[in-house]
């Protein structure tokens, strides 16, 4: 293993500190210990194991106090190999947790005003606040910028919401949303941070699906929902500051689909180890190598991207073309290597059993959200050429 994971054949890993590995391994040892076992199970029923929320939260991924001596910040790299870590177990396992360490706390961070981050960070860290980003609408996802259609009316000193969500993750174990709502008065986005116990707030969970079944997904209406100011972000009052955050999380959606391929490699790997056929193991045939060490290539392909863009966004270089780029590309390649993966364990690949299943079903989701890879390709696109192909 030339890396800190069997798929990293390259040893990006190698980039991280002994402190930041030592945390890595304390969270491989919950995720092989007390969150593999059950996703089989929670897949096939549509459950999120409520169980591992304590588990992965005593862990302090966040704020470490190995990497946060002298107050010190963990680094960029560390946070791309938690999410590359949880991935590599399980695509809704690591759209859970970000959707707290990621969207809502980037939501807060970067979108509220330096008091409101300073009060409600600390919180967020430790998940005694806990949240979820609401930005999709039933109607509305491509095209949210212009066409999103949640109302906010500003009276006296408070806000009323009225509209409707969609696909919101982890809504359902959430104390707030960070709805993201049009102005009446200026019809420009804002963004508050509405209590789920709120009265007008009514939350289902959005059934049938194919993809990140153990992740809970939300509808959400919102209805005379009143919010005070002091929980509107201020720093968000327009959608070029929503695109803002996305800029910075769209990092952690290209990890995750690069964590996803490993994930499957290295099932993959397993089987074909393990399983005979024609009197000697299936990893002695030609087409098998070929197509491990193709899906090896895309692993460390998607590596070198997302560590790269990682070091510069630490160097305070963010530009949307380079996150919408990595996002774009690393999902395609989950689409290709977990199909590779599925393909090379047979019949069997659609088992559950063997795991690829589910790291080829994800490989949907993440394919999609976060941007799909259409409209990233149009951001990078108008980076390239100067000309917006966006209506």
């Amino acid at each position: 293993m030339t890396g800190f994971y069997p798929s990293d054949q390259y040893g990006f890993s190698t980039l991280l500190t002994e402190d930041e590995r030592q945390v890595l391994g304390r969270l491989r040892t919950v995720l092989e210990q007390q969150v593999q076992p059950l996703l089989a199970d929670c897949w096939e029923r549509g459950e999120f194991p409520e169980q591992i929320i304590k588990p992965l939260v005593a862990l302090n991924l966040m704020d470490p106090p190995e990497l946060t001596r002298g107050g010190a910040l963990p680094g960029g790299l560390f946070g791309g190999f938690r999410n590359f870590e949880l991935a590599r177990t399980d695509a809704s396992v690591a759209t859970f947790y970000n959707a707290q360490s990621g969207l809502f706390r980037t939501a807060v961070n970067l979108g509220g005003s330096p008091e409101q981050a300073a009060e409600w960070d600390p919180l967020i860290r430790s998940f005694e606040m806990t949240g979820a980003f609401a930005l999709t609408e039933p109607h509305h996802g491509s095209d949210i910028a212009g066409g999103l259609e949640t109302s906010a009316r500003h009276e006296g000193d408070a806000w009323v919401i009225n509209g409707a969500k969609r696909w919101i993750g982890g809504a359902s174990t959430a104390d707030y949303l960070a709805v993201f709502a049009r102005d009446e008065a200026d019809r420009q986005v804002k963004a508050f941070l509405v209590h789920t116990d709120t009265p007008g707030v009514a939350l289902s969970k959005t059934e049938g699906k194919m993809s990140l079944r153990i992740m809970q997904n939300s509808d959400i209406t919102l209805s005379d929902v009143v919010v005070l100011e002091d929980h509107r972000l201020q720093k968000v009052n327009g959608f070029k500051d929503v695109a803002g955050l996305l800029r910075n999380m769209r990092s952690d959606a290209a990890w995750i689909a690069t964590g996803l391929q490993a994930g499957a490699y290295e099932a993959a790997l397993r089987y074909v180890n393990e399983r005979r056929q024609f009197g000697r193991p299936l990893a002695g045939f030609q087409l098998i190598q070929e197509k491990l060490a193709a899906m090896l290539g895309n692993v460390t392909a998607s590596l070198g991207m997302v560590v790269r863009l990682t070091q510069q966004q630490d160097e305070g270089i963010y530009k949307d073309e380079n996150s919408a780029m990595a996002k774009m590309w690393c999902a395609a390649r989950a689409r290709e290597t977990t199909a590779l993966a599925r393909e090379i364990c047979g019949g069997n690949g659609i088992l559950l059993d063997t795991g690829v299943g589910r790291f080829f079903a994800d490989a949907e989701a993440v394919y999609s959200y976060e941007g799909t890879h259409e409209i990233n390709s149009l951001i990078v696109g108008r980076a390239l050429t100067g000309i917006s192909a966006f209506r």
